[in-house]
């Protein structure tokens, strides 16, 4: 379901989120990552429609500010990983 781009993007940026490294491996990622049902996005539009239809108040919010938020991974090719934990 997850792309090797994904599962590298989030080893290295795991700590971004949470205090200790939840993952050591490719395969721990990609198995944590479908436990917490993460989700792509191909841009910071659809990032921002994610987060709408969730019901998070992000109105506020400028498009860098999305995308430093702990939950969003930015990908090397442009795309977003979304992790809600």
């Amino acid at each position: 379901m997850y792309d090797e781009v994904c599962l590298k993007a989030f080893l290295e940026q795991q700590e971004k989120l949470f205090k200790e490294p939840v993952a050591e491996n490719i395969e721990e990622a990609e198995e944590f990552l479908e436990d917490c049902m993460a989700v792509v996005v191909k841009n910071i539009k659809e990032v921002r429609a994610y987060f709408d239809a969730e019901g998070a108040d992000i109105s506020g919010m400028s498009n860098e500010e999305l995308e430093e938020a702990s939950e969003v991974f930015s990908l090397p090719d442009g795309r977003y990983l979304i992790v809600e934990a």
